[in-house]
């Protein structure tokens, strides 16, 4: 790989990063850094070399040090998450316990949960925003999915996917139940 190409990776990586972390679209980092929405999406792909003054922008936009951006970064080859350290999300539901297995940097995009629904435990939602789906996968028990007008019964392994942009619900129907939850948004 030359200096070049590396280079360009890093400053994506970082410049996206970044973005991320602060849970910011790239229209918001447009208007917060002056940087046109086509330009920051180009840099943050690698597609475009931006002048200091652009990056000096983009950094100040985003809270991040101008020096630090181009360091390698050490990446772990494998990001561990132990099962008492993965974080619960609590008031939701019914008799239904929500643990966040996806990273910080998935919400929005690709959120992944494990549900553990009590004897009688339902997760009822409003409707996600436009384009949004669920695959819902039933590792033990018997769940029942409701997605606006539609509704499914699902035994252990049974897979459902559904639109997640109206109202839906998932229900513990024969005891306890557990099971794996994919959100997409569009």
């Amino acid at each position: 790989m030359n200096p070049r190409s590396d280079i360009h990776d890093r400053l994506a990586l970082s410049l996206r990063e970044a973005r991320k972390a602060r849970g910011l679209s790239l229209d918001a980092v447009a208007k917060l850094s002056g940087v046109s929405r086509s330009m920051v999406s180009q840099i943050e792909r690698g597609e475009s070399s931006p002048t200091v003054a652009t990056l000096w922008n983009l950094t100040q936009a985003l809270q991040v040090d101008f020096a630090g951006l181009l360091e390698a970064k050490p990446v772990p080859g494998i990001d561990v998450t132990r099962a008492s350290a993965a974080p619960v999300i609590e008031g939701r539901g019914q008799g239904v316990r929500i643990r966040i297995l996806s990273p910080a940097e998935a919400v929005g995009e690709h959120e992944v949960y494990d549900l553990t629904f009590a004897v009688g435990g339902a997760l009822i939602s409003e409707a996600h925003s436009p384009g949004c789906r669920e695959h819902l996968t039933v590792i033990d028990g018997v769940l029942r999915v409701v997605s606006g007008p539609d509704d499914s019964l699902l035994a252990a392994g049974d897979t459902a996917r559904y639109p997640a942009d109206r109202p839906h619900a998932i229900s513990a129907v024969e005891g306890a139940a557990r099971a794996i939850l994919i959100v997409q948004d569009s």
